[in-house]
């Protein structure tokens, strides 16, 4: 939605994405939920994959239970500012998992 709105291409870093090593484990070891395969049909011709990501990854990213961090997308230059702010309110700074860039409207996970 945000790339849409924004006419913009979001690339995710996977490897940047705080993921519980148990949901790691399980999805790797095929436990999966109903919901992240209706996820995938849904939104899934807006994602973008890595040639070679294994499956476990696409299931992981689209599962609900795994998906509802808060994601918040500012200018570069703003960057310090929203990372301070959230230090004051939750005492860590937020993750950077990727950003915006020129391109089509959608998700690119590499």
């Amino acid at each position: 939605e945000m790339c849409r709105g924004a006419s913009l291409t979001g690339v995710v870093r996977f490897d940047a994405l705080p993921v519980i090593d148990e949901a790691r484990a399980l999805v790797m070891a095929g436990v999966a939920t109903g919901a992240s395969t209706r996820n995938w049909a849904s939104y899934g011709t807006g994602v973008e994959l890595a040639a070679d990501a294994p499956e476990w990854q696409r299931k992981l990213i689209t599962d609900p239970q795994t998906s509802g961090g808060l994601l918040i997308a500012c200018a570069p230059e703003a960057v310090d500012a929203v990372q301070a702010a959230i230090v004051a309110e939750q005492g860590e700074p937020g993750r950077i998992i990727g950003q915006m860039k020129a391109g089509p409207a959608r998700v690119s996970v590499v």
